[in-house]
């Protein structure tokens, strides 16, 4: 076998491999010798077929499954005598396949990069937590409460607050643009989810009423053509209604799960869960934290493949929302790579680098930190330790739990370097969805 190796950019490899016509030719011989012990043919015995029989009636399918098991074979021994770390599927080009002449193919992909960790000594992260006061624990109660809230339709004047029903029309200097028009549509007064001062343009209508609402686009608008620019809206509010939210009482207490206690049972359960979500968010925020001074400090190239299949985990993750409506969608339209791609860089970019870590110190997955974590899965379900169970007896959820308990001793590795200092926000503060992702 004849190997030759070249760079063409950065971390993209191209080997171009040969293969004696001998080798092929023998490999083919051999396994049709095999074939003819066992081929049926009408007219001829088993195991008596001619030779020129079997090759004519099977030797070119045999041809190229030896082809593509010799190639196969082959790009791996490659990989190993050029101590080459393939990343991603590689691309194989064949250039000579023709029979009696030597095979010859070329393998462009790409390789890991080599990465030499830069330490995290003395730099400063702020651990985040939160004191749970009564006040805190008042509004999530009214969080609760807003969750179940009913809507009754009011004749009074639309106030913020209020859902109203209206259709609108959208023009620029009396023309209709794109977009701009709907019928039937539900909308919260002070959501704030459409243009400023449109919502605030429909406070104080009445059922039956009709409006023009003056606006201006925000110059960071996403249509182009209507960043900056003023519109007219023609909007008629066909019904408003208005939120009521549940007495607090043990009708309340039983759709969070209290059946039998009061309110001051209830608000002890809402303080427990509310110590939950502490918990889990301090821990979140301060792996974002870390990860994000691992990478600060640790710049290196990634591999485009291993990007790619980050965006197809991500669009396939996303996609789950549409159920079987996904299989209809032009996904490529509707969530285009660009859409991922920074969380994919961010993702492969840790994942290299926590993978050296774990080379680097020699972390294997701790037991008791592996079933701790199941445990603490398991505690929600009616029957904890028959969980527990399926868990060990189910390979791939085990080595779920044991990433993300390797991922844990990465942290307390790299903790063990910073200067860490601990800051208490207020409990909304800390549980606000974050745009970084841990990993």
């Amino acid at each position: 076998m004849q190997v030759s190796l070249e760079t063409t950019s950065g971390l993209e490899r191209r080997l171009t491999v040969g293969i004696p016509a001998d080798v092929i030719d023998g490999e083919v011989k051999r396994r049709l010798l095999d074939a003819a012990k066992n081929v049926r043919i009408n007219g001829f015995r088993k195991g008596k077929v001619p030779m020129s029989v079997v090759r004519q009636r099977f030797g070119e399918g045999v041809r190229q499954e030896v082809l593509g098991d010799v190639i196969n074979r082959s790009l791996n021994d490659a990989f190993r005598k050029e101590n080459l770390r393939p990343a991603g599927r590689p691309n194989v080009e064949p250039k000579q396949l023709a029979e009696g002449k030597d095979l010859e193919y070329v393998a462009t992909f790409e390789v890991y990069p080599a990465i030499e960790l830069k330490g995290l000594e003395g730099i400063e992260i702020t651990r985040l937590s939160a004191e749970i006061g009564e006040s805190d624990v008042d509004d999530m109660i009214e969080t609760l409460r807003k969750s179940q809230a009913k809507w009754e339709d009011v004749t009074r004047a639309a106030a913020s607050g209020d859902r109203v029903v209206i259709d609108f029309v959208g023009t620029q200097g009396g023309v209709a643009f794109e977009g701009g028009a709907a019928t039937g549509h539900t909308l919260t007064l002070g959501s704030n989810t459409m243009i400023p001062g449109f919502e605030a343009g429909i406070e104080g209508m009445v059922a039956g009423e009709t409006r023009d609402v003056a606006v201006t686009f925000p110059a960071d608008y996403q249509n182009e053509a209507l960043k900056g620019t003023g519109a007219n809206f023609a909007v008629a509010l066909h019904g408003v209604s208005a939120e009521v939210l549940p007495e607090i009482n043990e009708e309340l207490f039983a759709v969070f799960g209290i059946r039998d206690g009061d309110l001051e049972r209830f608000r002890q359960e809402v303080k427990v869960n509310m110590e939950n979500e502490q918990i889990k968010a301090t821990k979140n925020r301060l792996k974002s934290a870390v990860f994000d001074a691992l990478l600060s400090a640790n710049q290196c190239d990634i591999p485009n493949s291993l990007v790619g299949e980050e965006i197809e985990a991500l669009r396939s993750q996303a996609l789950q929302q549409y159920g079987q409506l996904s299989a209809k969608l032009d996904v490529k339209s509707l969530l285009p790579d660009e859409l991922f791609k920074a969380q994919a860089e961010r993702r492969t970019a840790l994942g290299l680098l926590i993978s050296e870590v774990i080379v680097k110190h020699e972390i294997k997955p701790e037991k008791d930190r592996v079933r701790g974590l199941i445990e603490s899965a398991a505690a929600t379900y009616e029957d904890p330790q028959g969980v527990v169970s399926y868990y060990y007896s189910n390979q791939e959820l085990l080595a779920g739990v044991e990433a993300a308990a390797m991922e844990e001793q990465v942290m307390e590795v790299l903790l063990g370097t910073m200067n860490v200092v601990e800051k208490t926000v207020p409990y909304q503060e800390l549980i606000r969805p974050t745009t970084a992702e841990a990993v």
